[in-house]
Parts: structure tokens; sequence; C-alpha cells
């Protein structure tokens, strides 16, 4: 008898165990990562209809599900981005950012994801050709981006500081600017979208994207490499941005 009651005890704290363990499954796929972003940055954050799309997003939707999470984008202003993050008002930040070492005083990033260069985007008239013709000139830029910050080391430059890339293109296109600075992806796309526009060769900088994660979540950001290195080893990172991105 009391053998069988042993069993029966066993039996049941297996059971209770299974049962904790299916709950903890289900409490986990509900459980949703909050990502920051500005989404006014094709290919890599833009607005589809009202739906957010772009390769960050893709991106960030996969390290989720390799988490066992839902992704819930947060759509702000491109300066509000590192402080969401670090007050816990989002999780990650995905926004085509650049590894700089003023934000890694600020946030630590994750392994890089993409590389990207700053453009120059001029009149198909202008006679600006390289960076050495830039001095002297009204640079338009999307406000607290890298261009941002390189732009501000021209000679003699006029920097005019716009929330949104194509804010700053429309500028170009009014003659309120000479040039605009932006990310290579975004140039491309502003360049073909807008008649009259050309993308000069010379590259003002060379750079590198990653996830933004707020300095004491370490045990997140070990998590986020792990997701990032599985899409780099399977090719799912190049198949996400290869539907972006015109190889041409």
């Amino acid at each position: 008898m009391k053998k069988f009651k042993a069993v029966k005890l066993i039996t049941c704290f297996a059971m209770a165990l299974s049962v904790l363990a299916l709950s903890g499954c289900v409490r986990n796929s509900d459980k949703v990562l909050k990502m920051a972003t500005n989404a006014e940055f094709p290919p890599y954050e833009y607005y589809d209809g009202d739906k957010i799309v772009g390769i960050d997003v893709e991106f960030a939707k996969a390290i989720a599900a390799d988490m066992g999470y839902k992704l819930e984008i947060i759509d702000m202003d491109f300066g509000s981005i590192i402080s969401a993050v670090q007050s816990g008002k989002a999780d990650i930040a995905v926004a085509a950012i650049s590894v700089t070492e003023e934000k890694l005083q600020q946030i630590n990033f994750s392994d890089t994801y993409a590389t990207a260069s700053q453009l120059i985007i001029v009149p198909e008239d202008s006679t600006i050709s390289s960076i050495p013709d830039l001095t002297g000139k009204r640079i338009g830029v999307q406000i607290f981006t890298t261009g941002d910050v390189y732009a501000g080391d021209i000679e003699d430059a006029t920097i005019e500081r716009f929330n949104k890339g194509y804010e700053a293109i429309d500028a170009l296109k009014d003659g309120r600017v000479d040039a605009v600075v932006i990310d290579s992806e975004p140039a491309k796309v502003f360049a073909e979208e807008n008649e009259g526009l050309k993308i000069i060769d010379e590259p003002l900088t060379e750079e590198e994207y990653a996830v933004g994660v707020a300095k004491e979540n370490t045990k997140l950001l070990n998590s986020i490499n792990k997701s990032i290195q599985k899409l780099k080893d399977s090719g799912e990172l190049d198949k996400i941005k290869a539907k972006y991105i015109n190889a041409d």
C-alpha cells in the first residue's frame, strides 16, 4: 500500500512538472521583445501603408522568434531611441544604428549585422563631385545620425539638421541645401526615387550597424549575439538583406 502511494505521488509530481514546463513554454511565447526604431529610413525601416517593414524589421523578428519572443515595434524620433532603451521603454534599438565611441558610453551593442557607409547626394547639375568640394557648402543631414556627426567635421560647412531623411532630400530638391549626407542604402533609395539627384562615388565614411541594448542587460545581449550568429550561419541574414537591397 505504501509502495503504491509512493508511486502515485511520484507520478503526480512528474505530471505537475510537465504542466509547469508546458505552461512555461506558453508564457515564454507570450513574452514581447520591444524594439525602438525610426521608420523613416528605407530599406532598413519604413512604412508600407500602415505597416512598418524593412531589413531591420525582419531581422529583429527573426531574432525574437529564435529567442521565443514576439516582436513589438515602437516608432519614434531617431534621437529618442537610445534613451528609450536606457529607460526600459524599449528592450532593443534596431534602426540602422552605427556603432560609435559616443554611443558605446550610453548603451551596449551586439555583434555587427550589417556594414554601411555615409554617401553624399547632390543635384545632377551640381559642381560638387568629391568630399573636398563640400567645404563651405550647406549640407543637409538627419539629426543625431552618423551623417550628422561626420558632416560637422567638414570645413566651413553649414549643417542643416532635419528630423527625417526625406526632409533633408526635400530641402536639397528645393535648393535650401547643396548636398545631403546619409547612410548608403537610404541614399540609394532616395536617389532612385527622386529624379534629378545623384550620388557621389566617394563615400564619406565606413561604419557598422548593430543592435543596441541597455548597459545592465548583458543576458539579453548574449542571447541576441547567439541569434545573430545563427542567422549568419544559416544564410538567413543575407536572404533578408537581399530581399530589400538591389544587388545591382
